[in-house]
């Protein structure tokens, strides 16, 4: 049997994507293909606008430009293969390929909750310590969380491909999803994928569960914090400026712990796809909307730049 097993390695993959249907891929690659465009220019805008404007150079908009890059990458990463394979019969993607598209899902989805976190604890020092501020949130403090997010996400996504690049592929070479995503993959596998399963679980849930504690207790010392301020419009403030990052937060992790949060036996075909697509190619669209849509000093930095355009022209 082992002779068999290795005569037929499975050598690439096949991606059966979201439906049969030519009318409904046809419409999916217009949807997706919008989305992508929205996606690339809202975040791709958001790095140049914090780039250029001075008053938009602190921490919070430090992370939110990492942010922006994270989901500019994470969204390049699945929806271009997904839109052409909606587009050709031949859905073949090359085991090598499968394997950098799962490395570098589970690398950028890492780092972004690590960032998420980041955010969540720059806010609490804005809000609960206003005086240390400069003090903590310093350039470096800042650099460092950033690095610690991006090692995080290496560290996670190294571990993960190394365990499933073992695995054995022989039977079927079929991924029931529309992009190599992990439980779809494990699911292929001839080899027993117990182990594998402990160590991806054990290793992607504490970077889930450490990144969401230091949210939600950071959250609580806002929320404390904000409680204790007398005038409404200080309230207002205060919460505003908390808002769309908390948006962000429950709409990225609502979905994450959804999909992954258990065990691959009870993967759902048509649940998860669906979960997939949320949070694979629409939370990387929503990111910048909710960031500048909710956010007045991005308007009137995005006014200011392109006065500064305009006048330079003139």
């Amino acid at each position: 049997t082992m002779a068999t097993r290795n005569d037929t390695h499975v050598s690439d993959f096949i991606l059966m994507g979201l439906t049969d249907s030519e009318a409904i891929q046809r419409i999916l690659f217009m949807l997706f293909l919008l989305i992508y465009l929205i996606t690339v220019l809202g975040n791709a805008g958001m790095i140049l606008i914090i780039h250029l404007d001075l008053q938009l150079h602190t921490p919070m908009y430090f992370f939110l430009s990492h942010l922006s890059f994270l989901d500019l990458s994470y969204s390049t990463v699945i929806t271009p293969q997904t839109l052409g394979n909606l587009l050709t019969s031949t859905k073949y993607i090359s085991y090598m390929n499968c394997f950098t598209q799962t490395y570098f899902f589970v690398f950028l989805a890492g780092a972004e909750c690590c960032l998420l976190s980041s955010m969540a604890f720059d806010r609490r020092v804005a809000i609960c310590n206003p005086l240390h501020y400069p003090v903590v949130m310093s350039t470096r403090s800042c650099c460092s969380l950033v690095f610690g997010s991006y090692f995080t996400g290496f560290l996670d996504s190294f571990v993960n491909v190394l365990c499933m690049s073992r695995l054995d592929f022989c039977d079927s070479n079929v991924i029931h999803h529309f992009f190599c995503d992990i439980s779809p993959i494990l699911a292929l596998s001839c080899t027993d994928t117990q182990i594998t399963e402990i160590v991806i679980f054990i290793l992607g849930g504490s970077t889930l569960v450490v990144s969401l504690t230091t949210i939600v207790v950071s959250y609580v010392s806002i929320l404390s914090t904000i409680l204790k301020i007398t005038s409404t419009s200080g309230k207002q403030k205060a919460f505003s400026t908390c808002a769309s990052h908390l948006l962000g937060v429950t709409i990225f992790y609502g979905t994450m712990i959804f999909t992954y949060l258990k065990p691959s036996k009870s993967y759902s075909l048509g649940r998860d796809q669906v979960a997939s697509v949320f949070y694979t190619i629409v939370i990387p669209m929503l990111n910048p909307l909710i960031y500048s849509l909710r956010n007045k000093e991005v308007k009137n930095a995005f006014i200011r730049v392109m006065q500064k355009t305009v006048g330079s022209r003139q």
